[in-house]
C-alpha cells in the first residue's frame, strides 16, 4: 500500500530565522518533534526520521517526519514518511538497508530501505481496541514509502512493547531486533527476512526503559577487540558480547547521558565511513511563541574507551560541524581575558582545563565552572569527572536555545536547553590553560 505524504515541508528561505530557532540543531519546520527514528545512510544521503506531530506543537498524532543530508549538518526537509492508520499512530523504530534483499521487497542490485516501527494501537480513533505491535514499511528510492499489507510482522507481546531497533548479525546471517517490553526489560528477536520474527531472549537494563539501541563497536586503540552495546532511552547502557541469540553483559550498566536534555539517542545504520554516529532528542526545551517545538542534539561520533577499569562510551561532535566555523580567536594565557562580544550567538569553544584547580568560562550570563572533581554548567546542572587525568579537554557548542558540552575525550557529554538573553554574548575566561573560539554560521543559510 502506498502511503501518500501528509505535508510537503521544504521550508522557505527565511523560515529558519525565527528568534528561538536553533541554527545547527535539527528542528522540524513546524509542529512537535521527539525521538529520532530510522537513522540510516541510503543512496548517498543520511536519512533522519523523527517522531512528529504535524498538526500542533504538543505531543500527539505520532507520524514519522523525514529529512536528509549529505553531510549530517545541512538538512533538507521532506514530506512526512509514515502516517497513522487502522493499526495505530506511528511510534519509534529503526531503518536498515537490506543489501541481500532478504525481505524480497527490492532486488540485490537495487536493495530496499526497510523500516521497522511500532503501531501504537489504541492511540487514534481508527485503532480503538487494538494493542501495540511491530510493523514494516519500505522504500526503494528513499522518498516514497509503502507499508506491508500483512502488518504487523510482530504481534503484541506484553505491556507497551515498542521501539524496535534492528541490525544485521553477520556471523549468524540473521536480522536481530532489540525491543522494549515492559519495566526495565528488553527482548531479543531473530529473523531471516525482516517479516517473521522469533524470540531469542531477554535483557534487563536496571533503571531503564524504552528506545533501545544495539550495535557493535571497536575498543579505541584495540582494533581487533569489538564489543556489543545495548542502550536505553535514558542513556544507560550495557557493554558485553552477543552471539546472535544472547546478550551477555560484562560489566554493570553505566550512565551515558549527563545533562538534563538528552534522551532517546539512536545511531545510524550503514554509516559509509564506518563510524558510529548518534543523535538524541534534547527533551524539554522551551521555544516561546515558535511554530515548532523541541530539537535534536548535534550528531556525535561514539567511541569505546577503557577508563578506570571500565569500558565506557565516549561521544565527540562529528568533524563535519567544522564546516560552520568562521572567525577564530585563540587564547593561551591563564589570567582573566575577555574576548569581547562576537558578532554571532552561535559558538564553538575548545579549551584545556585542570581538574585540580578552578577555572571559568563565561558566555554571556552562562558560566561554566571547572572545579576539583566536577564541572558545573550555570544553573543547568553539574557532572563529575569520569577519569583521573590532571588536564582534560572541553568542547562547547552553543546555539540559540542550547549548549552541549563534551569533556575528557567525550567521556562526559552534557546537553542542556536554555534561553540566552544576549544576541551576541561576551566570552570571559579565567584559569583555562588553552582556549580557542569560533563564531559559527547557520546551517540553514547557503
Amino acid at each position: 500500500m502506498f502511503l501518500a505524504a501528509l505535508v510537503l515541508m521544504n521550508p522557505p528561505a527565511l523560515q529558519y530565522s525565527e528568534t528561538y530557532r536553533p541554527q545547527f540543531h535539527f528542528t522540524a519546520p513546524k509542529g512537535w518533534l521527539n525521538d529520532p527514528n530510522g537513522l540510516v545512510y541510503y543512496r548517498g544521503k543520511y536519512h533522519l526520521f523523527y517522531q512528529h506531530n504535524p498538526f500542533g506543537t504538543e505531543w500527539g498524532n505520532m507520524t514519522w517526519g523525514h529529512a536528509t543530508s549529505a553531510d549530517l549538518i545541512h538538512w533538507q526537509n521532506l514530506p512526512n514518511a509514515l502516517a497513522p492508520d487502522q493499526l495505530g499512530t506511528v511510534f519509534s523504530g529503526s531503518a536498515v538497508v537490506d543489501w541481500k534483499n532478504t525481505c524480497g521487497l527490492g532486488t540485490e542490485s537495487d536493495p530496499p530501505m526497510v523500516m521497522l516501527y511500532t503501531a501504537a494501537g489504541g492511540t487514534n480513533e481508527e485503532s480503538k481496541g487494538k494493542r501495540f505491535s511491530q510493523c514494516l514499511a519500505y522504500t526503494t528510492d528513499g522518498e516514497t514509502f509503502h507499508k506491508l499489507p500483512a502488518n504487523p510482522v510482530l504481534p503484541h507481546i506484553e505491556g507497551e512493547n515498542r521501539d524496535p531497533k534492528v541490525v544485521w548479525h553477520e556471523p549468524t546471517k540473521s536480522w536481530i531486533m532489540a525491543l522494549y517490553l515492559d519495566g526495565d526489560r528488553f527482548g531479543i528477536f531473530r529473523s531471516s527476512d525482516l517479516r517473521k520474527w522469533t524470540p531469542a531472549g531477554n535483557v534487563t537494563i536496571p533503571g531503564s526503559s524504552e528506545c533501545p539501541d544495539l550495535f557493535e563497536i571497536p575498543v579505541d586503540g584495540e582494533s581487533k577487540v569489538k564489543k556489543w552495546v545495548l542502550s536505553s532511552a535514558s542513556g544507560r547502557y550495557l557493554v558485553g558480547s552477543f552471539d546472535g541469540y544472547e546478550f551477555k553483559p560484562e560489566q554493570e550498566a553505566l550512565p551515558g547521558a549527563f545533562g538534563p536534555n538528552d534522551y532517546a539517542a539512536q545511531t545510524f545504520s550503514d554509516e559509509p565511513k564506518g563510524r558510529r554516529i548518534q543523535i538524541s532528542w534534547m527533551r524539554g526545551g522551551k521555544y516561546p511563541d515558535m511554530p515548532f517545538n523541541q530539537q535534536m542534539s548535534v550528531p556525535r561520533e561514539l567511541h569505546l574507551i577503557r577508563s578506570n577499569n571500565k569500558l565506557r562510551l565516549a561521544a565527540l561532535p562529528v568533524r563535519e560541524l567544522q564546516l560552520l566555523r568562521t572567525n577564530k580567536v585563540a587564547f593561551t594565557r591563564a589570567e582573566s581575558t575577555a574576548f569581547g562580544q562576537p558578532r554571532s550567538n552561535l559558538l564553538e569553544i575548545r579549551a584545556k582545563v585542570s581538574t585540580n584547580s578552578p577555572s571559568k568560562i563565561r558566555v554571556g550570563r552562562l558560566e561554566l565552572r571547572c572545579e576539583p572533581g566536577k564541572l558545573i554548567v550555570g544553573n543547568l546542572g553539574s557532572v563529575d569527572y569520569l577519569s583521573d587525568r590532571s588536564d582534560i579537554d572541553l568542547t562547547l557548542y552553543i546555539d540559540r536555545t542550547s549548549i552541549e558540552v563534551f569533556m575528557d575525550r567525550g567521556l562526559v557529554q552534557f546537553a542542556a536547553c536554555y534561553l540566552p538573553t544576549e544576541a551576541a554574548p561576551e566570552i570571559v575566561v579565567t584559569g583555562a590553560k588553552e582556549l580557542t573560539a569560533w563564531e559559527l554560521k547557520s546551517a540553514w543559510t547557503k
